[in-house]
């Protein structure tokens, strides 16, 4: 029975992971940009193909410019006028990478989406090459893809830990600097209060009050 969970659990981990892959409908506007984001780690594949869906049979399908950029603003993949492509990476800092797409010409009357299917993780791999190239099926298909599911599952434990990490860092740092803005801001009040002190003792003094 114990057996048997751990291979529901490692299914469902799978499943989860694999919702990495799926396609987006982006309804572009007229004029203007429509991105899409998403967070992803070090070393991840990305592949993703998109393409123009255009109902009016009237006129010519409409081109659009893609641009795809990472976390730090490197441009990783850029077409202009065209109907459909594709763009594949290997993510090379953590952070979120970004899919924008407009219009190549802006005609008040276009009504266009795109189609884009997005593949993250163990989501890209072909696994039809991976089949074909180690001569394994069935079965043996499957659990390569749960053990590449445990591999992907024990990176991301790794991520948020390191994440974690470093994010406890930053917030001590941050209490450190409010406890010591607070010392600072307590010993300015009682420096301006001896000194106002020391000014209406100066002040009662002079007009001989005490």
């Amino acid at each position: 029975m114990g057996h048997r969970a751990a291979v529901i659990w490692l299914w469902a981990a799978l499943v989860l992971l694999m919702r990495g892959a799926g396609a987006l409908w982006l309804q572009l506007p007229p004029s203007g940009t429509k991105c899409v984001s998403e967070e992803i780690q070090p070393n991840v594949v990305v592949l993703a193909d998109y393409a123009v869906i255009y109902d009016n049979r009237d006129h010519a399908k409409p081109t659009i410019s893609v641009k795809v950029t990472s976390p730090y603003g490197n441009t990783l993949h850029h077409q202009e006028n065209v109907t459909s492509g594709q763009f594949a990476f290997t993510t090379s800092e953590a952070g979120n990478y970004l899919a924008c797409f407009w219009f190549g010409s802006s005609d008040p009357g276009l009504d266009a989406s795109v189609n884009l299917d997005w593949k993250i993780g163990i989501a890209a791999r072909d696994w039809d090459s991976v089949a074909k190239k180690e001569k394994i099926e069935g079965v043996e298909l499957e659990l390569k893809k749960l053990e590449a599911a445990v591999e992907a599952i024990h990176e991301n434990l790794q991520y948020l830990k390191t994440r974690e990490a470093d994010m406890r860092q930053v917030s001590e740092k941050t209490n450190a600097r409010v406890a010591w803005f607070s010392i600072m801001s307590l010993g300015v009040c009682v420096a301006v209060s001896i000194l106002q002190l020391w000014h209406l003792k100066g002040f009662f003094q002079k007009k001989k009050l005490i």
